[in-house]
């Protein structure tokens, strides 16, 4: 999202769909009061929206999460143009964990992520699929491609951005966005740690099929 921001055409909208998530599950995430007073809880609502809303830039960039869809219809993908976005689950599993101790496979979203590309692709829309860490291995050269696959024209103004906060951070960014406010790009790659807690093997064992079928649609430098 912070790369796509960096775009003088590009309009981004941060997790539209959380607040509806957060209504439809009940889940206990960090910031879910502020979050459902904030936001749009209407899931047909926020849909209308991002297809038909007026809109300041020719392109909005819709950061969002796939199981944040639950229980909403998907026919209205087929609309837009799909990024799909993944990292290898044992580092989601990590990452997740710090802020909620006992993840689950819907928070991870991987097999969520699966259904929709095969749904897409279906309907003969197959969603550009990034590995974060192909990113991280030659930024410019993936970001390039993709933009290619998009239709739109790569801007260099995408590998950089200020640090600290945008405006258009959800309200839950205090709780989630500590290392992406640090960040000023895309930092080298460096290998993370795959070793998940032995409570969250099972977890990781669920995920990673749906991983490795996405995984042989992504992008390489």
């Amino acid at each position: 999202m912070y790369s796509f921001a960096q775009r003088s055409d590009t309009q981004v909208w941060d997790e539209p769909l959380y607040a509806y998530y957060l209504r439809e599950t009940g889940v206990d995430h960090p910031g879910r009061e502020e979050t459902l007073a904030h936001d749009e809880q209407d899931g047909e609502r926020v849909v209308n929206r991002m297809l038909r809303g007026e809109w300041e830039k020719p392109v909005l960039f819709c950061k969002q999460m796939g199981h944040h869809l639950v229980d909403l219809r998907t026919d209205w993908l087929a609309e837009c143009e799909n990024v799909f976005l993944i990292r290898h689950p044992a580092e989601v599993i990590n990452s997740f964990s710090k802020v909620i101790p006992h993840p689950d496979l819907r928070d991870i979203g991987i097999s969520h992520q699966w259904a929709l590309f095969q749904e897409l692709q279906a309907k003969g829309k197959t969603p550009v699929v990034l590995d974060g860490n192909e990113i991280l291995k030659d930024p410019q050269k993936i970001l390039r491609d993709a933009c290619t696959r998009l239709g739109i024209g790569f801007d260099p103004a995408m590998l950089s951005w200020q640090a600290g906060a945008r405006p258009e951070d959800g309200v839950w960014a205090k709780y989630w966005y500590a290392g992406v406010h640090q960040s000023t790009g895309f930092a080298p790659y460096q290998p993370k740690s795959r070793d998940v807690r032995p409570d969250l093997e099972p977890l990781l064992a669920s995920a990673m099929p749906a991983y490795e079928a996405l995984a042989g649609y992504a992008m390489r430098g």
